[in-house]
């Protein structure tokens, strides 16, 4: 039994001039055929003359070239266009004539030089034809001239509009594959912003805390701990993010197991539940963390928990940066829809303040955010410190 599918999918992979080769012999056979008289492609109305060995080589050369009008269309053309002038000259009136609209909707819809050059030059060429048929005798009339030029013109131009569609549709899916690069780019820069920050923030002042501690060997080896710790956090999720831009990552039996902090390298992405490792750590690097946690986490919520957790781990690096030593406050609390997040720093720290810096960190979290539907917010505090508040729907967008 012929397995369709089977021959369809080698048709579909066969090159196109044998994709083209079958209609290029149809018009032979049906000119050929007698039955097929009297429904030829024709203009000058002479009188039919009987097809001789000429008559078979104008055929040939009016159909074959129909097997190269995509990939050689200029060539068709011409060749098409040739044969189809012999033939009018000659009177041999066929099927074949067909040829000639094909071949120039074939041209209109892939040629892609010299266009208004051939078009200009096939226009005068038609002029003569027709001049010179009109002296052989023709009976057409200029009216009947006219109408098959705008005939084949019209052909022209419906090749020429879906050479237009398919440029104006391979445009839009350039622009919507740069969009989506352009989207994931972002967001994979947000994903090594939060994830590389905050470790990278906890070591830098651990270890400018380590220089003032060389008097305290067990505070000094307990910072440098913390350090090598924050470290191999930052490896650790580092090497989870691009297992999961690699798509060869395979998330099999084989897991890299971090020695610092018992996590897994292939984890999940974190959520509400790391928080407490994460204040933990925080607290490691010298700051002062209060964190109330109220209700329980929903059994789904998408890409909420880990929004949430981005926001608390961006607030306390910033708090890390900015506020080394001021109190730090972190709520949270999970409602039946959403998730509220509100990290709140003291203005009375080394550095309390804004946090300034480029801004991403923060930019970034409002992008995610208002991706779900939420609100946003990162404010100045009375007394010189600083609020970031979130509100993260559990439900609605994914």
């Amino acid at each position: 039994m012929i397995d369709l599918r089977r021959v369809r999918e080698l048709w579909l992979r066969s090159d196109v001039t044998v994709r083209d080769l079958p209609l290029a012999l149809l018009l032979v056979a049906t000119s050929l055929l007698p039955s097929f008289r009297g429904y030829e492609t024709q203009v000058g109305d002479l009188p039919a003359r009987p097809f001789d060995a000429l008559a078979l080589v104008v055929l040939a050369l009016e159909c074959f070239p129909l097997a190269v009008r995509r990939r050689w269309p200029a060539v068709c053309l011409i060749l098409v266009s040739l044969a189809f002038t012999v033939a009018e000259l000659r009177s041999y009136h066929m099927v074949a004539g067909t040829a000639l609209p094909i071949a120039l909707l074939s041209a209109g819809a892939h040629l892609e030089r010299h266009r208004r050059a051939m078009m200009v030059g096939l226009s005068a060429a038609y002029a003569l034809l027709a001049v010179t048929l009109d002296r052989f005798g023709s009976t057409e009339g200029p009216e009947g001239f006219v109408t098959f030029y705008l005939a084949l013109a019209g052909t022209w131009g419906i090749g020429s509009w879906w050479r237009s569609s398919r440029a104006a549709d391979a445009e839009r899916r350039r622009r919507v594959a740069e969009a989506t690069r352009d989207a994931e780019r972002a967001r994979i820069a947000r994903e090594l912003h939060d994830v590389v920050s905050h470790h990278v923030t906890a070591m830098v002042v651990q270890a400018e805390a380590a220089r003032y501690l060389t008097a305290a060997p067990a505070r000094l080896e307990e910072t440098l701990g913390a350090v090598t710790d924050a470290g191999r956090r930052a490896i650790t999720d580092l090497r989870h993010m691009l297992d999961l831009l690699n798509p060869d990552h395979d998330t099999g039996p084989h897991q890299d197991t971090d020695q610092g902090t018992g996590q897994d390298a292939d984890a999940g992405m974190p959520s509400v539940a790391d928080l407490h490792a994460l204040v933990e750590q925080t607290r490691q690097a010298g700051q002062p963390v209060e964190f109330t946690e109220e209700g329980r986490p929903a059994e789904t919520t998408g890409s909420a928990e880990l929004v949430a957790f981005r926001v608390v781990q961006e607030a306390l690096t910033n708090a890390l940066k900015y506020a080394h030593g001021s109190r730090t406050a972190v709520g949270v609390r999970h409602g039946e829809k959403e998730i509220t997040v509100e990290v709140s720093t003291d203005g009375t720290g080394s550095s309390a303040g804004s946090p300034g810096g480029s801004g991403r960190g923060l930019a970034g979290l409002r992008e995610r955010v208002d991706a779900l539907g939420g609100d946003f917010t990162a404010d100045r505090r009375p007394d010189g410190g600083f609020v970031v508040r979130a509100r993260i729907p559990t439900e609605g967008r994914p």
